[in-house]
């Protein structure tokens, strides 16, 4: 005799919990790809549609495209983040590796500091950044946006703590081959903590790519600007914000994300979850 197996009421919660979570965090994207289809008159309506009566979608992307350089501002958001993730790298790398295999006095201070930092906001330093950048001379320019990325707290504690999981005897071993401490941490560190770095590299393109709060201090030339400070040249004093350009904008700069995390989730999670495992 067959017998059915039914779901514990702690699993039917669980995933009720996950689906209203998960429904109200895309809530916001399904409205802006419903309002970047839109035409103006459909938009404020008090009544939801996902689809409107009127397709108005290439009309709004392209003068998403044409109204402003918007594939300028993207290759700049291109520029900023991929030399913020190489630097990052080619910085928290070797200091997340002292920190996990060297011994040496003061390293529970500086772990301490780096901890420290992760509790610190960005916008703290904000304005102390903008008087050294005036100073040097670094203001509009792409240095302005990526040198005070470059030392990641948070980057520096998931490598160490990925690091802490590889085996002292690896180290060791390498060492007796003749590698140099820089030459363990590029020939044998990175490539068995590639998990923690595509990781890692996806949190911090979504962060710098999604960056207004900086950005719009740092740069003012329109050749400069990265997608999220060029969206507001869809925002008129004259004629009041226009939605459907907007949204289309807006949907165009969140696709490439979108596309990426779908690519790499499987690599984030692993990174991620890693680190927590002690050896």
């Amino acid at each position: 005799m067959m017998t059915r197996a039914f779901a514990s009421p702690t699993a039917i919660l669980r995933h009720a919990a996950l689906l209203i979570t998960a429904a109200l965090i895309l809530a916001p994207f399904v409205w802006m790809m419903s309002l970047s289809i839109k035409p103006p008159g459909e938009i404020f309506r008090a009544s939801f549609s996902f689809w409107p009566e009127q397709f108005y979608g290439i009309e709004n992307y392209t003068r998403a495209i044409t109204q402003a350089p918007l594939i300028r501002y993207m290759l700049n958001g291109v520029i900023v983040c991929a030399s913020i993730l190489a630097l990052q790298i080619a910085v928290c790398a070797p200091a997340a590796y002292a920190l996990a295999k060297l011994e040496f006095a003061g390293r529970d201070l500086l772990f301490a500091l780096v901890l420290i930092a992760l509790l610190l906001p960005h916008e703290v330093l904000a304005l102390p950044l903008f008087i050294l950048g005036a100073k040097i001379g670094i203001l509009n320019t792409y240095v302005a946006l990526i040198l005070p990325y470059v030392v990641s707290p948070f980057g520096i504690f998931l490598f160490r703590q990925f690091f802490k999981t590889i085996p002292d005897d690896v180290v060791h071993a390498a060492r007796l081959d003749g590698y140099s401490e820089l030459g363990i941490v590029w020939k044998i560190m990175i490539p068995m903590a590639l998990p923690a770095i595509i990781a890692f590299g996806i949190f911090s393109v979504v962060s710098h790519w999604n960056s207004l709060f900086w950005p719009l201090i740092a740069v003012r030339d329109q050749e400069l600007m990265p997608p999220p400070l060029g969206l507001l040249a869809f925002k008129s004093d004259e004629s009041g914000n226009e939605y459907g350009p907007l949204m289309a904008a807006a949907c165009l700069v969140v696709a490439p994300l979108f596309v990426a995390f779908l690519v790499a989730q499987r690599s984030i999670i692993d990174g991620i979850s890693s680190g927590a495992v002690k050896q």
